[in-house]
């Protein structure tokens, strides 16, 4: 049998555990509450580069001693910055807990941020960021949030940008991390074996004491106007991303936007895979998304094809739009998208990281476990009906931005 259990000891810091019976391995996720959200145009990238420095060195580690301290023992160690959040986390077998512990908290609390290591990383990163450019996929879902957000801190890209990575030192980055990056702006995760009380026991071992600091002040997103953009890129294909701003985990609404976006275009069964690729075979990739963060979320519908057929493509994603918004889904269509997302949910819960940041953000976003029986409970409620109004309300041809990545002079023609 599984147990979730919450603590938050007096310094501020949020414990969540899972223990898993059956397994001999866990997942451990330190979460601290700050990302590209917190970030201004003059130190965009500071969060992302701070999740690269603390693996260059502590006052007791060396970069190769934080990585043999886990691998030496079969473990793994990684992290991941988002725009509201960042996670450092580790993998190993159960009797390695305390290890793994040692090593991440060690990382979050002393980082060095030696100035030859800044200098030797920003090439690493600018070397992140040249493929990013180079990779349409990626960069065009980085211009899109950069237009769709604009005027938010949302609107900056994770990586952030050259210059300011070339200015970033040993003062900067320790004055961020110093700010952002304290108990009360933590949760501790943890799925598989191990023990909650354990856990509590680890936290007091290995964080010092400090008073709780405040959850961190946002600019919450108001709205964004509508807009077509074209960049133009050394490419040979055209890349377009066609959406909105919509509601985010705020909004109890989005489950049944999640599940119109699977209808969408979600899958190969989904309407639009099957109109573009199946039918007509004019584009390769063609799939919707929802990108949510606490008080919002990018939604639409990307895709990529030559530029003879760009024109074809947008008109049958307004088309199958206007579908949506005039018709009814049917209960049959309702009920495959509805077991579409229970099964990738449950598939999901094979994998204790994947448990482990479930189970995080159901705590950052709703500050409680969302079991995964209440989930399936809730998405059996959405109706045709839900699914007609959020159509009407997401799906309007004027509220739309487009966006267009294309080869330079090629004329591409003004879509409807």
């Amino acid at each position: 049998m599984n147990s979730y259990k919450i603590s938050e000891l007096p310094g501020g810091i949020k414990l969540v555990s899972e223990t898993i019976q059956y397994v001999k391995s866990f997942s451990l996720g330190f979460w601290f509450n700050v990302g590209t959200r917190d970030e201004n145009e003059s130190n965009n990238g500071i969060s992302h580069f701070i999740e690269h420095m603390v693996f260059k060195g502590t006052k007791k580690r060396s970069a190769k001693k934080i990585s043999e301290d886990i691998e030496a023992y079969g473990g793994y160690l990684n992290a991941f910055t988002g725009k509201e959040n960042t996670c450092f986390y580790g993998r190993g077998l159960q009797e390695n807990l305390e290890r793994t512990f040692n090593v991440i908290s060690d990382m979050v609390q002393n980082p060095l941020f030696r100035q030859n290591h800044i200098k030797k990383e920003a090439g690493v990163v600018c070397d992140e960021l040249h493929d990013i450019n180079d990779n349409p996929e990626e960069l065009i879902f980085d211009k899109f949030e950069e237009i769709l957000f604009a005027g938010n801190s949302l609107s900056l890209p994770i990586i952030g940008t050259e210059k300011n990575l070339g200015s970033f030192n040993t003062s900067m980055l320790h004055r961020f991390h110093d700010e952002k990056y304290t108990n009360g702006n933590l949760l501790i995760a943890a799925s598989g074996a191990v023990e909650h009380e354990k856990l509590v026991s680890l936290t007091e071992k290995y964080f010092r004491e400090k008073s709780q600091a405040s959850r961190l002040k946002r600019k919450l997103f108001l709205k964004s106007s509508p807009v077509e953009f074209v960049l133009e890129k050394d490419i040979q294909q055209v890349h377009s991303i066609i959406g909105r701003a919509a509601i985010g985990y705020n909004d109890e609404r989005r489950l049944g936007l999640k599940l119109l976006s699977i209808l969408i275009g979600e899958g190969s069964s989904s309407r639009l895979f099957q109109a573009v690729r199946e039918k007509l075979g004019i584009a390769y990739q063609i799939n919707s998304f929802l990108n949510s963060y606490n008080d919002v979320s990018a939604f639409g519908i990307y895709f990529s094809t030559n530029d003879k057929q760009v024109e074809k493509v947008v008109n049958i994603i307004l088309r199958e739009f206007k579908k949506l918004r005039e018709n009814k889904v049917s209960q049959k269509e309702l009920d495959r998208v509805k077991e579409y997302l229970k099964g990738s949910t449950i598939l999901a819960l094979e994998n204790t990281s994947n448990r482990m940041i479930r189970m995080a953000n159901s705590i950052i976003y709703y500050n409680r476990i969302i079991t995964v029986e209440e989930l399936l409970h809730r998405i059996d409620l959405i109706t045709a009906d839900d699914i007609l109004n959020l159509a009407n309300e997401y799906l309007q041809e004027k509220d739309l931005t487009r966006i267009f990545l294309r080869y330079p002079n090629k004329q591409l023609k003004k879509v409807a």
